[in-house]
């Protein structure tokens, strides 16, 4: 069973957010156990302080090392734990990076806030720094429920159909294709007719041809990195000469 633990100043976010869908069930099938630490628990002093003013000066508070580095000693991390620092300074976060953190047994996970946190929890504390994408945000702990979805859905048992999981957008570097469903006729919008063709190979050759066009349309950066097939280097050429029907 995997084993999440956050470390936050807002644990009810954390729980609101991890109590439905697949992941509520997740946890209710003993797939994850999910945990949610207040950091101010950890803070010294009568009033638990877990901020305070920069060195050097400047506008905000930044979130001290002590009572970080205490929550992390509390849930009693091993060698293989992964300690996971989410802040803008971070690593962008994929979905093979999503892979990679399934197949662990225990996640720690700290949200930072304010202006930021102590840099000795990025330099010794924390094994990964994980930004979720070039902007600010309040603090961590959106990030932090991102992760976590990500992460369980991929968990063996998470979902009823895990064939489902190989068809995801970026399950193979590239965008997913379009999803259509009753009815067949919607105010002059038609269905493609090849996915009610009944005709299994045209429809699978129809939806790789989707993700290609859309991924080379719309992310050129990951259409770039991508691995492709022969086959696909055979339907684009059909694209580009205008022979397929988008």
């Amino acid at each position: 069973m995997l084993r999440i633990e956050v470390i936050t100043l807002f644990p009810e976010v954390i729980e609101a957010g991890v109590s439905y869908s697949i992941v509520g069930r997740a946890r209710e099938w003993g797939l994850v156990q999910i945990r949610a630490l207040q950091l101010r628990d950890f803070a010294d002093g009568k009033h638990k302080k877990t901020d305070d003013e920069p060195y050097g000066g400047g506008a905000g508070l930044v979130l001290k090392p002590e009572p970080i580095f205490k929550a992390v000693e509390a849930c009693q991390p091993t060698a293989d734990t992964r300690i996971i620092l989410l802040e803008p300074q971070g690593r962008l976060y994929t979905q093979s990076l999503a892979h990679e953190l399934a197949e662990q047994a225990h996640l720690i996970l700290i949200c930072g806030h304010y202006e930021g946190v102590d840099a000795r929890v990025r330099e010794h504390l924390a094994t990964d720094v994980i930004s979720i994408g070039d902007y600010v945000l309040t603090g961590g702990e959106l990030p932090a429920l991102i992760v976590i979805d990500s992460v369980v859905r991929l968990l063996p048992g998470a979902i009823h159909s895990p064939e489902s999981l190989g068809q995801d957008s970026y399950a193979d570097g590239l965008l997913g294709y379009p999803q259509y469903t009753r009815p067949e006729v919607f105010r002059g919008l038609h269905a493609p007719s090849v996915l009610l063709s009944g005709n299994h190979g045209a429809i699978a050759r129809w939806r790789r041809l989707q993700q290609l066009r859309l991924t080379r349309t719309l992310r050129p950066d990951l259409f770039a990195k991508a691995c492709l097939t022969q086959e696909d280097v055979a339907l684009l050429r059909e694209l580009n000469a205008g022979a397929t029907e988008p």
